[in-house]
């Protein structure tokens, strides 16, 4: 299975409103946020702030 698949299923339950991003691992939480923002429904990821890591 694609490693990504798990990171678009997880986007889409939270673009659906199936899960709460604040649900999503953390581990998963910087790809999910990418997706959501790429889908231009970022407001979804509440407050959250990805780290900026150089």
């Amino acid at each position: 299975m694609n490693p990504n698949c798990d990171g678009i299923i997880i986007t889409q339950r939270v673009i659906l409103m199936k899960l709460e991003f604040e649900a999503v691992p953390v581990s998963l939480k910087p790809q999910i946020y990418e997706y959501l923002t790429i889908s231009g429904v970022e407001f979804l990821a509440g407050d959250y702030e990805p780290s900026m890591t150089p």
